[in-house]
């Protein structure tokens, strides 16, 4: 299999040279930018790679696209934040593999914007999520303490306080009048969102993407399979899984979609007895390798006998016993917008909280039964 280009994809390079000549005052507050068909030809792309060019920055704030008009310069003067220092507040860090990729480019869009990044150090605290939420308290306190300009923060996962301390993480920012982005999930429950802007991927989109190929491929007895205390990202993935599954009039049972160890094969295979499944999609990556490593232990065939896939597309997935077919996400992409998103809250905090979403990417690879050149978004 060839290895992936690191080429910038053809939309981001539109959005940043349109950025790059709004910073420097080629276009000022107001002032109209050229039209979808100028940049086609200017730039020799297609017309939805413009489109697509021309959204980053209207949710990033820097743009506003008039109906009938044109589209013009939201903000007035360069976006930069010069001298201005952020805190990264990431306490699933090595442990949620997306973050690494997204704090990299993070750090690197704030250093071409003359910013200052920390990292909050939560130490090494393996797999106890509880200790990780204590210490990112600490180090929100700290960020408070520095006065820093905004935070990037990615609630943490599976503690078992029910959220509460990334919630008072962000009380304790608010009450601060210190700007946050949170990255990839929001700090409430899904039929709940938060005050803060969001940045992250179409996660109900990405569970239709997996499902709507697994069905596609034959499979009917698809289960979803997530664990206790779960991201809120959880729950709009598997409301896309259910919006396929009744697109192609198929029944979702209750006991099709459960929370639950991986781990313990006692569960995994009562799991995957209850109904009789030919598939199951698993809420990340993570779950899924889990998963796979149980069912290898029960001398359970994937995929001869049941197709397995989860979210994310980690380093490792393709690295397991079986590869794993799985939803990457953008995370350069979430990077440059995430920076830009809080640019545009600095400029006007008067804006509404906005949810930024980038597109997810289907990766098809052994897992499901499809060989991996059979792939597509």
């Amino acid at each position: 299999m060839p290895a992936p280009s690191t080429r910038t994809p053809k939309h981001a390079e539109i959005s940043e040279s349109l950025r790059k000549a709004i910073d420097a005052g080629e276009y000022g507050s107001g002032d109209r930018l050229p039209s979808e068909h100028q940049l086609v030809s200017t730039f020799q792309v297609s017309r939805p790679t413009v489109s697509r060019a021309l959204r980053e920055l209207q949710h990033s704030g820097l743009i506003e696209r008039r109906v009938g008009s044109g589209t013009f310069v939201r903000i007035r003067g360069p976006v930069a934040c010069n001298r201005q220092l952020f805190g990264l507040l990431i306490p699933d860090l090595g442990h949620t593999e997306i973050f690494e990729p997204i704090c990299g480019q993070i750090a690197r869009e704030a250093q071409t914007r003359n910013a200052s990044l920390i990292w909050g150090d939560l130490g090494d605290v393996n797999d106890d999520a509880d200790r990780r939420a204590i210490l990112a308290e600490a180090a929100c306190q700290s960020y408070i303490d520095q006065k820093v300009s905004g935070v990037f923060f990615a609630p943490v996962e599976y503690t078992t306080d029910d959220g509460m301390a990334n919630r008072r993480i962000l009380d304790k920012l608010s009450a601060a009048r210190i700007p946050v982005v949170l990255l990839d999930r929001d700090a409430v429950d899904f039929n709940r969102r938060s005050d803060h802007d969001l940045v992250g991927i179409d996660n109900l989109r990405a569970g239709y993407l997996l499902a709507n190929h697994l069905i596609e491929h034959g499979h009917r007895r698809i289960g979803f399979l997530a664990r206790h205390r779960s991201a809120s990202t959880t729950v709009r993935r598997m409301a896309g899984f259910r919006e396929a599954m009744w697109q192609h009039e198929i029944d979702v049972r209750h006991e099709w979609i459960r929370f639950g160890d991986p781990g313990q094969s006692k569960f995994a295979r009562d799991f995957i007895n209850s109904g009789n499944f030919d598939a199951v999609i698993c809420a990340n990556d993570d779950t899924a390798a889990m998963l796979l490593r149980t069912l290898n232990t029960l001398q359970i065939d994937v995929p001869g006998r049941i197709a397995i896939a989860g979210f994310d597309d980690v380093k490792y997935a393709k690295l397991l016993g079986v590869p794993l077919t799985t939803v990457a996400q953008p995370c350069q992409e979430i990077g440059v917008a995430a920076v830009n998103t809080m640019l545009s809250r600095i400029s006007d905090p008067e804006l509404p909280p906005r949810t930024v979403l980038l597109e997810p990417s289907l990766v098809i690879r052994e897992s499901c039964g499809q060989d991996r050149h059979d792939s597509s978004k």
